[in-house]
């Protein structure tokens, strides 16, 4: 396959041994053509622009040469990598396994800590540091909701429907309260410090292996799952941009390109045209 990678790797060697250039340049031909991607060409294009508006506005350049410019780039959407309902559920199951072949205290704890956070993961779909930076004040067992501190200082409150994960957050609280209080966050390590972004992401990796998934599974892959699988169950992309804290549409759209499952159900199974029958004679 001709991959862009592929080619530029082709050319590196074709301009070592053809062209024979020396070590400095192709070094130097590789780091720029491996930067060769819209985002980054974006960002250097960015820093360029502000540099020379500073060297105009310092009066030590005449015409900015960025102003007859016009540069537009097309960056290519990727699609959400998103983990399958069995998998997650195979994931879930691994986790409540542990916690029942827990040979030790310590054992216990951190199997009642690592069920809350993939719960409440997938049951809100709010992002890993959001969920690291919960206050025990943002929950509220009165009336199973969680308020959430998103992008831009921009709140929101969701509910906590399902009542396992209400089981999971009020065995983990039983459990770490003293952890909790001490820290002043709600999921702690053992510590007694603030959970990390990265340390989720090792507990993840963990069960991921137990679980026998063949998949590299992050914490931001369950956001994803939870606005697509919410998708294929028909909630308005409305309501999911609000859940999700998007401050643009557009920014959750992206969903429904991941969500086909649902769309190949309703054309296979219930589109009108199984139901007619046509006499072709």
């Amino acid at each position: 396959m001709n991959t862009l990678d592929n080619c530029i790797m082709e050319y590196i060697e074709y301009c070592k041994y053809r062209k024979r250039l020396d070590h400095k340049t192709l070094k130097a031909y590789k780091i720029d053509l491996e930067q060769y991607k819209p985002t980054t060409v974006k960002r250097k294009i960015a820093s360029l622009k502000s540099f020379f508006h500073y060297l105009e506005y310092k009066e030590l350049l005449i015409e900015n040469p960025f102003d007859k410019l016009d540069i537009r780039f097309r960056e290519a959407k990727l699609l959400p990598k998103t983990i399958s309902f069995q998998s997650i559920q195979n994931f879930l199951s691994i986790l409540y396994a542990q916690k029942e072949q827990a040979q030790s205290d310590y054992q216990l704890r951190c199997s009642i800590r690592d069920i809350a956070v993939i719960e409440l993961l997938f049951a809100t779909g709010m992002r890993i540091s959001e969920l690291c930076s919960l206050k025990p004040t943002d929950i509220d067992f009165e009336n199973n909701t969680i308020l959430i501190y998103g992008k831009g200082a921009k709140e929101r409150i969701l509910q906590i429907g399902n009542p396992d994960v209400l089981s999971a957050l009020l065995l983990y609280q039983k459990h770490f309260k003293s952890d909790i209080d001490a820290c002043g966050y709600f999921f702690v390590n053992r510590l007694q410090h603030k959970l990390s972004d990265q340390s989720v992401r090792f507990m993840i990796n963990h069960y991921v292996k137990l679980a026998g998934i063949n998949q590299h599974i992050t914490p931001h892959m369950f956001r994803h799952s939870f606005a697509t699988l919410l998708l294929e169950q028909d909630v308005d992309i409305r309501y999911i941009q609000r859940m999700l804290g998007h401050s643009s549409i557009s920014t959750t759209e992206i969903y429904t390109h991941v969500s086909n499952v649902k769309q190949k159900d309703i054309l296979f199974n219930k589109h009108p045209r199984n139901l007619m029958r046509v006499n072709e004679g």
